[in-house]
């Protein structure tokens, strides 16, 4: 008997629901008993002869009514764990359409002797049927709760969930079946302590350290479940902290995301906290509607499609109705994992993956002439400092030759946009990487302007969009302090003082598309980077949210600076400043603008050293070329 007891227990756990037709035989039978009761009742003491034949007809026609009553209403096919008021009151609604039906019936079809009492049975009926549904789901829900409450007993991690509103109330419902985590109770950091419960849970109220042990500690505690974004940067320093110290996970529910199409959904996606959520400072929203209206329905390039914000730019555009994507990029094997991602999430876009080189104008033009995109994200580019600053002609070549290659398709080819993506490292660079990146911004901007004044036929608009480092990029610290931390240390970080400015690649991505749908023409649109963040102290979080004790468990090593690296980044250099846009995080840069005829000549000695080789020419003519741009704690200062 335990046996099966066991069997049935695991069959209902494996399942997210009960089954529906389980739920409509318990209802019948609970309403056929209740019809049952209420003849005997009528019969005893009401002093009604009731034939054993005619209470068995009356209950005959209650399962057929109750049936029909039970599929109007499709009581049975709600979800009973998610069981509410709306769902009681419909169980009343299907009692009384029974009883009705059942007296319309007897009263036209049959004799009866007790017609001045039938009223009398109708209401005891209805009464009993009503509250022995109602019993039913409550028995039901408790069965299923007591069932999860005693597999997670075994596997199931206890958690608390963040805050006391209606998120956290629905979020609680939502993870009763889930087979990780068993809600004890809810917790919110005040001051004036209550004693009240949340959904039939302890609300616990901490006020400090002290209270926080008491709570988790004597309780078993072992994670603390954050709702929102919101939440997690109003208790990063508080909350987060107590649970960093004494190795509570911390996790929390992302929401559904803007370009997955699921939004409204009722996925429950639970996560560890990262450091990416405790970043300071707001999230980042765009008009959705504005950028959908300007890529639907059109053919978009993206190069560089494979690289990081290459791949997210291509998961977002893939969202906005567009008729099919180019995904340009060298990398053989990065591009075919995108192009498996996509076409499993979206299978009805058209997806064309295209193996090419933006250095060599052959291909780009073949591309363009094949395909002829509407909107152009170039996103290809060479970007790590140090690996630039040992081959800077490569850098040369592919950041200024290539931009330059794709710009010259798109006003061939008659592209109604071309949207480059650049770096806060191209402001007063100190290294080949940002010197190279300026000196495509000029061309883009200097080219734009050039058709805007009608000295060349196109319509084409160039934008470029400037923002810093991006967390989680192929090969950024983030990634490389992870790693740093899972095999124990030390974690590197080249100096005490460096300072950066960091965005999400999603928001990034966001504002990328904003600025591709603002309009405008030859700008360069600069992204609000928040607050820069020291990376000493980057480092120092991330050890610790990995449940470790910074220089205890896990040594920071300082390293020294890299070549060409500076101490902090600029967003605008001190020669700029900035105009506002419609967007509050998007402002455009005043840089100093080209001749783009004069700078078209000047960088063709440029890019016929880099093809050659020739280091110390290409360092003199990007010094001539980029004025501020000045080498630096790299060996190019010599050059």
């Amino acid at each position: 008997m335990k046996n099966i007891f066991e069997k049935i227990r695991k069959r209902i756990l494996s399942s997210r629901y009960l089954s529906y037709w389980v739920v409509l035989a318990a209802d019948l039978i609970v309403s056929v008993l209740s019809t049952l009761v209420t003849c005997l009742l009528v019969r005893q003491y009401m002093n009604v002869y009731l034939l054993a034949a005619d209470i068995l007809l009356i209950c005959l026609l209650s399962l057929a009514f109750s049936f029909v009553a039970f599929s109007s209403f499709n009581t049975y096919r709600n979800i009973i764990r998610h069981s509410s008021l709306r769902e009681v009151g419909y169980l009343g609604l299907s009692a009384g359409f029974k009883i009705v039906l059942m007296l319309a019936t007897l009263f036209l079809f049959w004799k009866f002797v007790f017609r001045e009492k039938i009223w009398a049975a109708a209401g005891i009926d209805f009464l009993i049927s009503f509250a022995g549904l109602v019993v039913m789901r409550i028995l039901m829900i408790s069965a299923y709760d007591l069932a999860l409450q005693r597999a997670g007993v075994r596997v199931r991690k206890n958690i608390l969930i963040y805050g006391l509103g209606d998120v956290s109330a629905s979020l609680e419902a939502r993870l009763k079946s889930d087979k990780k985590f068993l809600v004890r109770g809810f917790c919110v950091y005040s001051d004036k302590v209550k004693r009240f419960r949340l959904a039939g849970l302890p609300v616990y109220f901490i006020r400090n350290e002290a209270e926080f042990d008491e709570v988790f500690h004597d309780r078993g505690i072992q994670g603390i479940l954050f709702p929102n974004y919101k939440s997690v940067q109003d208790e990063k320093d508080r909350i987060i902290r107590f649970c960093e110290k004494r190795h509570i996970q911390v996790l929390i529910v992302p929401p559904v995301g803007e370009f997955s199409g699921e939004i409204g959904g009722i996925k429950t996606e639970v996560r560890p906290i990262e450091i990416e959520d405790l970043l300071e400072r707001e999230e980042i929203n765009i008009n959705l509607g504005e950028v959908r209206n300007e890529l639907r329905g059109k053919t978009v390039l993206v190069t560089g499609a494979a690289g990081s914000i290459g791949s997210e730019l291509c998961r977002q555009v893939a969202t906005m109705g567009i008729q099919r994507l180019v995904l340009f990029d060298i990398a053989e094997t990065p591009i075919h994992h995108i192009r498996l991602e996509l076409e499993e999430k979206f299978p009805y876009l058209k997806l064309i993956p295209v193996i090419g080189d933006v250095r060599v104008p052959e291909r780009v033009n073949k591309m363009f002439e094949q395909y002829t995109p509407h909107m152009v994200f170039h996103a290809a580019a060479y970007k790590h400092v140090p690996l630039m600053e040992e081959n800077p002609c490569e850098a040369i070549l592919v950041n200024v030759k290539g931009s330059i290659n794709v710009a010259e398709a798109s006003l061939r080819y008659r592209t109604e946009k071309m949207i480059m993506v650049s770096t806060d490292k191209a402001v007063n660079p100190t290294n080949i990487m940002g010197a190279s990146k300026r000196l495509a911004e000029i061309y883009i901007q200097s080219l734009g302007m050039h058709i805007s004044k009608g000295k060349v036929p196109g319509c084409t608009r160039y934008i470029t969009t400037r923002f810093g480092n991006v967390l989680g990029s192929n090969g950024s610290v983030v990634p490389r302090f992870r790693e740093q931390i899972e095999k124990g240390g030390p974690v590197t970080v080249t100096h005490p003082e460096i300072t950066r400015y960091f965005m999400t690649i999603p928001e990034a991505c966001r504002l990328v598309l904003e600025a591709a749908a603002m309009g405008g023409d030859s700008e360069i649109y600069v992204f609000d980077m928040g607050t820069p963040v020291k990376i000493s102290e980057l480092a120092r979080r991330m050890i610790e949210l990995a449940g470790y004790q910074p220089d205890t468990d896990i040594k920071i090593k300082y390293t020294g600076l890299r070549p060409g690296e500076k101490l902090y980044e600029e967003v605008l250099s001190d020669e700029e400043n900035t105009l506002p846009t419609k967007h509050p995080k998007i402002r455009v840069a005043q840089a100093r603008t080209y001749e783009f005829e004069a700078f078209n000549n000047a960088v063709e000695p440029l890019l016929k050293a880099s093809r050659q080789v020739d280091i110390p020419a290409v360092v003199r003519l990007v010094r001539k070329l980029v004025p501020e741009y000045k080498a630096q704690n790299s060996w190019l200062e010599k050059v």
